[in-house]
């Protein structure tokens, strides 16, 4: 259910705002001009983006077929190849000597390697794949750590035309099977193991276990990362550099059509069958592009660009694989942790790359708040001129700390709203052009529309809630669900006539910029008052004690529910008395947005729990916070935060 306008009257607000820089604007690749052509004619406007950003064998003739709702169809009649794009075309302009990627291990070892040099890989591991029987259309699952070759791999699918399967090197065997099979792929691409945190962790093992028995798949591929011993089964296993070193180098890259599957992409679930988000190949390269060049502002010749995300995630493959390569960038890679070495680690890496845009988590922002603005500042980040925040929801405390710490007080911060689903940027800032404001996603990016509607469908009002939802399709949008029409009508598609809404709650402020509060479940109702977690963590972030909150509503014999809150202290307040602190901690919340929003209870945590992607697992926390006992943590970086946390809550029960 929608939250409440009563409740909404007192949501997230910011007085602060900061107009785009004269100098920034007049080098900006997005512009105002942008949004008044797409709204003047959607499709010749997608047309336009397509036919300058991308290279296609075969040009299309119809931009959009939508006659067979949800099931879109984009750039008809189109053939294109995404590897050729992403590679061929910028050796076949003369850039070849560019460097695609500066590689960064975890232990400390480096590798810069250009875009011929890329494509000679990839043209190599094509030819592999190929050896192996895998033929255009059939699935390749990889299950690799952030290393150059996880995009060789991804690419070289591509180039033949097979649709890969990323698997998050941190799930586990259980999840590898249940995707491996709703795929039925035939391969997988791994590696012995991956550096985390200063030790070498096993990743083969798990694809040994995942493969056994009823399994479809006839080969594994195995990149050697840590040298660590792995089993071995001579019929099956491959070392993917002996493979690589006996192929040959020259490999044409199979033209498809602008429908065919580029890569089936399964969001984590902890229960039921895997949900295989599937993506093809014109429309979401052409959104990729598009999106990475005017809402990031790359500019090829002379950024360097980085992404921190996992390429596992979707934001890996829009925003480190496909969108930057299609453009010709020049990239950060990095395998490890922000604190490996040391909590400064990021920052060196931007110091030594002299990195130019950075598009981070809102999570890993609020981790650097916390251990402190001296981190950052030993180092000379004056490289950086853009800054964008990608995940979730940013606190409008954390925008202010990433752009005045990180980006000098200086730099455009683009917070983006996105999902799997989605494949590519929705709503954003595009810097250079929008008045900033702290907090907010902003507004949908020309040639999206997107809107905040009520129970009815009807859009609300300025300083009104409701559902955000997509109402007219978009080039890069998911074509379904792999091998399940039905539940990706049912999923996304049910609640209004071709419609599309994910679970996500907005807001429209009084300027209708939009404020994305977060999952429609995520609402709590305390006393009949509809409340959203994400303004109760921003209130307890904008507390100049507070370094990373998270809030769950728990059962409340009294109110129905009641707010129980987690946080995380900045490093100078974490010697303080916990229970006046704990008192300070909630009245501010009350006087900031209502006392119905007092935390029932505040508990200080040393971590929260958090996936390996940066998510909070708010229902663990909901666990703890009702008594009962914590569900599945295998998701987790580090499961034991959620042993402090339950012992931590059972000594403030005694």
């Amino acid at each position: 259910m929608t939250p409440s306008n009563e409740a909404l009257a007192n949501l997230l607000t910011e007085d602060r705002d900061f107009p785009p820089d004269p100098a920034f604007t007049e080098q900006a690749n997005g512009t105002q001009e942008l949004f008044a052509e797409a709204d003047a004619d959607r499709d010749a406007f997608w047309a336009k983006q397509a036919r300058e950003r991308i290279t296609w064998s075969k040009d299309f003739d119809t931009v959009l077929d939508w006659s067979n709702a949800p099931f879109a169809q984009w750039f008809v009649g189109g053939e294109l190849n995404a590897a050729y794009n992403c590679v061929d075309r910028h050796v076949e302009a003369g850039n070849g000597d560019r460097v695609a990627i500066h590689f960064v291990g975890e232990p400390g070892d480096t590798r810069d390697i250009t875009y011929a040099e890329l494509l000679t890989e990839v043209k190599k591991a094509a030819n592999v794949l190929t050896s192996l029987g895998v033929n255009k259309g059939d699935r390749v699952a990889i299950y690799m750590p952030m290393l150059p070759e996880t995009i060789v791999a991804m690419l070289a699918c591509a180039r033949i035309g097979a649709p890969h399967s990323v698997i998050f090197g941190g799930f586990s065997s259980d999840a590898i099977r249940s995707r491996v099979a709703d795929a039925d792929a035939r391969v997988v691409i791994t590696a012995d193991g991956q550096n985390r945190r200063g030790k070498p962790a096993p990743l083969k093992a798990a694809v040994d276990e995942a493969v056994t028995g009823d399994s479809p798949v006839e080969h594994v591929l195995v990149v050697k990362r840590t040298g660590q011993d792995v089993a071995w089964d001579d019929q099956r296993d491959i070392w993917w550099d002996e493979a690589l070193s006996k192929a040959d180098a020259e490999h044409e890259a199979v033209p498809v059509d602008s429908e065919h599957p580029l890569f089936i992409l399964y969001t984590s679930g902890t229960t039921g069958k895997p949900k295989g988000i599937l993506h093809t190949t014109g429309g979401y390269l052409t959104q990729a592009a598009y999106t990475n060049s005017v809402v990031h502002d790359l500019h090829p010749e002379s950024d360097v660009y980085w992404c921190t995300a996992d390429v596992g995630w979707v934001t890996g493959h829009s925003y480190i694989v496909y969108g930057p390569m299609a453009n010709g960038a020049t990239q950060v890679m990095y395998e490890g942790t922000p604190d490996t070495p040391d909590q400064g680690r990021w920052w060196d890496i931007v110091q030594k790359y002299k990195v130019s845009i950075l598009y981070t988590a809102p999570t890993a922002i609020r981790t650097y708040m916390k251990w402190g603005k001296e981190i950052p500042e030993k180092y000379d980040l004056t490289s950086l001129r853009l800054l964008g925040s990608v995940g979730e929801p940013i606190n409008p405390e954390a925008w202010v700390w990433y752009r005045e710490v990180i980006g000098g007080g200086k730099t455009p911060v683009v917070d983006t709203w996105w999902q799997t689903e989605t494949g590519a940027i929705m709503i954003s800032a595009l810097p250079g052009v929008t008045t900033l404001k702290p907090g907010s996603a902003q507004a949908a990016i020309p040639g999206i529309s997107v809107k905040v509607v009520d129970d009815a469908g009807q859009p609300v009002q300025k300083g009104q809630g409701g559902y955000l939802i997509i109402d007219q399709p978009w080039p890069s949008m998911l074509r379904g669900i792999w091998g399940d029409d039905e539940r990706y009508k049912e999923t996304y598609w049910s609640r209004w006539p071709d419609i599309y809404f994910a679970g996500d709650g907005a807001k429209l402020d009084d300027d209708g910029n939009i404020w994305v509060l977060g999952r429609v479940d995520d609402v709590m109702n305390v006393s009949g008052h509809r409340l959203s977690t994400t303004e109760i963590e921003s209130s307890l972030v904008s507390h100049p004690k507070v370094a990373e909150a998270a809030v769950v509503g728990a059962t409340d014999e009294t109110t129905g529910q009641a707010v129980c809150a987690f946080v995380i202290l900045r490093g100078d307040a974490q010697q303080e008395d916990g229970e006046d602190l704990v008192t300070e901690l909630r009245n501010h919340v009350a006087k900031q947005i209502s006392p119905i929003a007092k935390p029932r209870q505040v508990m200080i945590v040393a971590e929260l729990p958090k996936t390996r992607s940066g998510k909070i697992m708010r229902r663990l926390l909901r666990d703890v916070a009702e008594h009962r006992e914590v569900g599945d943590v295998t998701t987790l970086a580090d499961s034991s935060v959620m042993d402090l946390i339950q012992q931590g809550m059972d000594d403030d029960k005694k």
